[in-house]
């Protein structure tokens, strides 16, 4: 891991980022990505200068991954680094929008008054 990517992995592991569980170095689709949340079907990359010089393999890496149905964040090391908050932000906002709201377990009868469930 590089150094950013350490420090990603302090803030996600141990579903420290809103009880999220992230994985890392995980296989996906004949690719190794840099983390995974199962949950969301979300991997994020973070990118080092070798990436400038690899922008299409990463394109077409990116488009492998979104066909097998999976949403892909890329962001640089440099500017995790400056501003990791600024990262953790928008995977949380795209955590609130990709979770499904919690489904309820009982048909709900038991909240009405005495006599009322069968009409």
């Amino acid at each position: 891991m590089t150094g950013a990517e350490a420090v990603l992995w302090e803030m996600l592991r141990g579903r420290r980022l809103d009880g999220l569980k992230f994985r890392r170095q995980t296989p996906l689709a004949g690719l190794v990505v840099d983390f995974f949340c199962a949950e969301l079907k979300l991997i994020i990359e973070l990118d080092g200068g070798v990436h400038r010089l690899r922008e299409d393999e990463d394109a077409q890496r990116d488009e492998r991954l979104r066909e097998a149905g999976f949403e892909v964040l890329r962001f640089d090391n440099a500017a995790f680094e400056k501003n990791p908050g600024l990262v953790l932000s928008v995977l949380r906002e795209r955590a609130s929008r990709r979770r499904a709201p919690p489904q309820p377990t009982a048909s709900g009868g038991h909240l009405l008054p005495r006599g009322e469930k069968g009409r």
